[in-house]
């Protein structure tokens, strides 16, 4: 994961990109080099209102592109702030299908002077794909991640 992390430090650093060029391109390096990542994308916090709206991703569409705190995973760690692994869907009441074929997802906040002002989403089509590995990337990207935006 070390080459990974430095690929992603580069992205981050560059001064070629604006931001949305930067998580375009994150997004897509993601999905590239982890095979069970299957859809990767941003949620913001959407100004004053308690929801999160669609940034970059790379995936199939999905219909969530407003979702309000407290409703699905990403709702979740909205309110809670803290990272949430599931390893299978079908185990969540209040998870938001975004396609049939998620089996499993892992959502990390993105923290910007104590605020939550966002957060990375991940899908698999695999059930518990996760390692503690990916969850500590994660946490370490929008921990980069939280200097730029």
């Amino acid at each position: 994961m070390s080459h990974l992390k430095k690929r992603l430090s580069t992205l981050i650093e560059s001064p070629k990109m604006n931001t949305e060029e930067k998580l375009e391109k994150i997004c897509h390096l993601l999905n590239q080099e982890i095979p069970y990542f299957n859809w990767v994308g941003f949620y913001f916090k959407n100004g004053e209102k308690d929801e999160l709206v669609l940034g970059s991703y790379v995936g199939a569409a999905t219909d969530h592109t407003v979702i309000p705190y407290g409703r699905g995973i990403c709702g979740q760690v909205a309110v809670s702030g803290q990272t949430l692994l599931v390893p299978d869907v079908r185990a969540e009441d209040n998870y938001l299908a975004c396609s049939i074929e998620t089996k499993a997802e892992l959502v990390v906040p993105i923290f910007r002077n104590g605020e939550n002002i966002g957060q990375i989403d991940i899908d698999s089509h695999s059930i518990n794909p996760f390692t503690e590995e990916d969850r500590h990337l994660m946490e370490w990207l929008c921990d980069k991640l939280s200097e730029i935006l």
